[in-house]
């Protein structure tokens, strides 16, 4: 499973949207079936900031379906067909 570790760049918003498109257009093209973003538990902002990115109708159309996994509330994971 592809995985995007966002702990590194949590402070850059440009590298935040960057790396995030970056992998989702890798990961839609590579085949896999489900990927994992994760944001941290945190204070909660970083994956707010996440999922806006991921609700965005042009980066919408890349994927599924999301969800937030219900075991680790610091992973969000991406369905695609």
């Amino acid at each position: 499973m592809l995985s995007l570790d966002l702990h590194p760049i949590f402070r850059n918003n440009r590298d935040i949207e960057l790396a995030l498109r970056q992998f989702l257009f890798r990961a839609n093209h590579s085949g896999e079936r489900v990927v994992e973003i994760i944001p941290g538990k945190g204070s909660g902002r970083l994956k707010a900031r996440v999922l806006a990115f991921l609700d965005q109708k042009h980066i919408r159309r890349l994927y599924v379906r999301r969800e937030v996994d219900a075991g680790n509330t610091g992973r969000i994971l991406i369905y695609f067909q």
